[in-house]
C-alpha cells in the first residue's frame, strides 16, 4: 500500500531496529527500548556502530528526558503548549519508540463522547443478545489497557469537561469499570496515556483540577532561537518533499530564514534586532504554519513553475497563513509589509510578490 502518510514506526522502522539492536539499557515492562534509547531516537545522534539517528525533536533534551521518565511511572503525560510546538509530533514518536505502535489514538473534538474513551456497543448484538463481552466495542484506551501500550489523546482541551473526567478513574485506579457486565478491565503493565493540549485556540475547555493532578505536564516552548527554528523547518520540509514526492528542489537556506524571521517577528511583536515594535496577528504564526508555507510554495513551484521555490510561491502561502481575520490581520500584515519588509533591500522580491497578491 502506498500510504500518503506512514505512521512513525513505519517511516523510521530502520532507526528503531538499529536502536533496539544496540540497546543494552534496562527496559520497563512492555517497552521496546530503554528510556535512554527513546530519548536518543527523539533527539538524534550517532550509534556506536556509526548508524545515524535523525532528530525528531529539535530543542531542549531535558524536556524529552522528563517526558520519557514520566512514562516509566504510573503518571500520565500531558504535552502542553501553543499550537505548532510539535506536541502531536512528539506524542506520536514517543508511542512509536516505546511500544512500536502509535495508532492507538483518540482525536479530541467538541463531539468526542464518553463512549469514545471508555467503550461502545455493537447495538445489533446488544439488542439481539443483551449485554455481553462479544457485543462490546473496544476503544483505543481499552486496547492499550489490555495490551500494556501507550494511548494518545490529541487536543484534550477540545473535549467537553464531563467527558474529560472519564479519564480520572482510568488514570488513578488503572481500571475501567464495566457495570453492564459487572466486571472491570485492569491495565497491564506498560499502559499509559499521552495527552496534548493548548490554551490559545478558541473553543477550549479547561481541565479540572482533579484531572490535572493525574498528569505530569511538560510545556513545549516555541523554538528559542531563529537558528533552531530554521533547522526544524528544514528537517520537516525535507521529509515532506520525500513523502509527497514533489518534483521540486529543496529551498535555499535564505528562503527558509526569511520565512522563519517573518513568523518570529510577527509572533514576538518586535523585529529581530529589537528596534521596532510591530503588531501581532490573531493567528499563532507557529513553526507548523511556517513549514506549511514552505510546503505550499514547493507544490506551486513543482506543478506551476520550474521546480525552484521563488518569492511568488512563498507569498501565496504567507498571506493565507498570517491573514486569518480578513479585517484585523489584513491591517497588521499591511503595516508589517510597508514598514519592515519594504525597507529590507534583500527582501524586495518578497515585497513585490506580496503587493501583487494584495
Amino acid at each position: 500500500m502506498n500510504a500518503l502518510r506512514e505512521h512513525a514506526e513505519q517511516q523510521f522502522q530502520e532507526e528503531l531496529f538499529e536502536l533496539a539492536k544496540q540497546d543494552s539499557g534496562s527496559k520497563p515492562t512492555n517497552w521496546n527500548l530503554s528510556p535512554a534509547s527513546v530519548v536518543k531516537y527523539l533527539m538524534g545522534g550517532k550509534l556506536s556502530n556509526g548508524f545515524e539517528i535523525t532528530p525528531k525533536y529539535i530543542g531542549n533534551q531535558r524536556l524529552m528526558e522528563i517526558a520519557v521518565a514520566t512514562l516509566t511511572t504510573d503518571r500520565a503525560l500531558l504535552l502542553y503548549g501553543i499550537p505548532g510546538t510539535a506536541k502531536s509530533w512528539v506524542s506520536e514518536h514517543l508511542a512509536a519508540a516505546i511500544t512500536g505502535d502509535s495508532t492507538l489514538l483518540i482525536q479530541g473534538t467538541a463531539g468526542t463522547s464518553e463512549e469514545s474513551i471508555r467503550y461502545g456497543w455493537n447495538y445489533a448484538r446488544l439488542l439481539a443478545e443483551g449485554p455481553s463481552a462479544e457485543a462490546m466495542v473496544s476503544t483505543p484506551v481499552m486496547n492499550a489497557m489490555q495490551n500494556g501500550k501507550i494511548v494518545r489523546i490529541e487536543e484534550l482541551t477540545r473535549i467537553s469537561a464531563d467527558v474529560q473526567d472519564t479519564l480520572i478513574t482510568i488514570l488513578s485506579e488503572k481500571t475501567m469499570p464495566v457495570p453492564e457486565l459487572n466486571m472491570e478491565v485492569q491495565a497491564v503493565k506498560g499502559f499509559n496515556v499521552i495527552a496534548t493540549a493548548n490554551n490559545r485556540d478558541k473553543g477550549v475547555n479547561e481541565l479540572s483540577s482533579a484531572l490535572k493532578r493525574r498528569f505530569n505536564t511538560v510545556i513545549l516552548p516555541v523554538p528559542a532561537t531563529q537558528e533552531e527554528e530554521v533547522k526544524i523547518v528544514q528537517t520537516r520540509v525535507e521529509s515532506s518533499l520525500k513523502t509527497l514526492e514533489l518534483p521540486a528542489s529543496m529551498p535555499t537556506l535564505q528562503d527558509i530564514q526569511r520565512i522563519v524571521r517573518i513568523f518570529r517577528e510577527l509572533r514576538n511583536g518586535v523585529t529581530e534586532d529589537g528596534r521596532t515594535k510591530i503588531k501581532s496577528p490573531s493567528s499563532t504564526v507557529s513553526t507548523a504554519e511556517a513549514i506549511s508555507v514552505v510546503n505550499n510554495g514547493l507544490a506551486l513551484a513543482a506543478h506551476f513553475g520550474n521546480g525552484k521555490l521563488n518569492a511568488h510561491d512563498l507569498a501565496s502561502g504567507l498571506i493565507g497563513a498570517i491573514v486569518k481575520d480578513p479585517v484585523q490581520d489584513a491591517i497588521v500584515w499591511k503595516e508589517y509589509l510597508e514598514n519592515i519588509v519594504k525597507t529590507r533591500e534583500e527582501w524586495r522580491d518578497i515585497y513585490r510578490a506580496c503587493k501583487e497578491l494584495n
